[in-house]
């Protein structure tokens, strides 16, 4: 009995946490991974140039693929001044159209694109859970500060021209995703346990905000399950059933850690912190609590539902230096 045949996966900027999480699983399985890179470096699976701007000899990549996974654009980690946000927007909104060019011309498309989104798309939300089905899309909420309306417009930008030509050969997704943790050293785990191992594990500003969260293992299998399924396509959350307050979250991190207490950390501290990082505060301060319905009502099952357990995992891993 012979296993399924190896795929030809085509990952676009897939040289950051997220894509090296792909790559990674991908590659061990036995399929042929290409990561089209502006910063073209030595991978175990093959790396090609692009530039995200204008077609190049990177276009044949996709030919006779099976499945395009486009995870270009610049990092938000950073200040939101006028120079950052023209290139978070336009590092997205460009390659995303450009990727659909490309798409128009090839003989033999990608039966699959998968595009990243993100689950910061949806409103503040400390309420009710935002699924696919009922969730509210943030913008110009009363008082919400002008760099979380920021990423909203980026986010509807970036869908906007994902969806915008057709593609009747290509199936597409927009995989509005949560935080993906892994133990990889300097992702956002990484740095969030770094905290609660220097005495800072506390909650963040009021701790009532909800964290959105997947575990890698079940990111891989929920990608696994979206290439399979044909019948699914569109707009599809990647998060765990159960988002939890800040206060819970980094409680569960701190028994994972075995510690008991950790200094919370204020509000206006967040924000001086930010500010000396060139990051901003939206990515701990704003409430994300999405949860996957249409994964769920696709049959999905996690591994990882529940933070606690997902928290000891990746701790034990970290330990190790997985």
């Amino acid at each position: 009995m012979t296993g399924p045949e190896p795929m030809r996966i085509i990952m676009p900027g897939g040289s950051g946490q997220v894509g090296r999480i792909l790559a990674r699983h991908f590659h061990a399985e036995g399929h042929s991974v290409t990561v089209l890179s502006r910063s073209p470096q030595p991978a175990p699976w093959r790396v090609v140039a692009w530039d995200g701007a204008a077609p190049g000899a990177w276009t044949t990549e996709l030919e006779q693929s099976d499945v395009c996974i486009n995870l270009a654009g610049r990092s938000v980690d950073c200040r939101y001044n006028a120079q950052n946000r023209r290139a978070i927007y336009e590092s997205r909104i460009r390659s995303t159209l450009l990727l659909n060019r490309v798409m128009a011309s090839l003989d033999r498309p990608p039966r699959l694109w998968v595009n990243a989104s993100t689950a910061t798309i949806y409103r503040h939300a400390l309420d009710r859970a935002m699924d696919e089905a009922n969730g509210e899309l943030g913008g110009n909420e009363p008082g919400a500060p002008d760099t979380w309306n920021f990423s909203i417009e980026v986010a509807k930008g970036w869908e906007e021209a994902f969806f915008s030509t057709p593609t009747p050969h290509t199936r597409k997704i927009a995989i509005r995703s949560a935080m993906t943790f892994s133990p990889d050293r300097g992702g956002v785990f990484d740095v969030l346990l770094g905290l609660v191992r220097r005495g800072l594990g506390g909650r963040q500003g009021p701790g009532t905000q909800f964290v959105s969260w997947i575990h890698e293992a079940d990111f891989v299998r929920a990608m696994e399950l979206l290439i399979a399924r044909e019948d699914l396509s569109g707009r599809i959350n990647l998060a765990s059933p159960h988002p939890l307050p800040n206060s819970d979250f980094m409680r569960g991190l701190r028994d994972a850690w075995g510690i008991s207490v950790g200094l919370p950390i204020p509000e206006w501290l967040i924000e001086t912190g930010a500010l000396v990082l060139r990051t901003e505060s939206e990515l701990i301060l704003k409430s994300r609590r999405v949860v996957p319905g249409r994964l769920l009502a696709a049959g999905f099952q996690f591994l990882f539902p529940e933070w606690p357990a997902a928290a000891r995992e990746l701790v034990a891993r970290w330990r190790k230096g997985d």
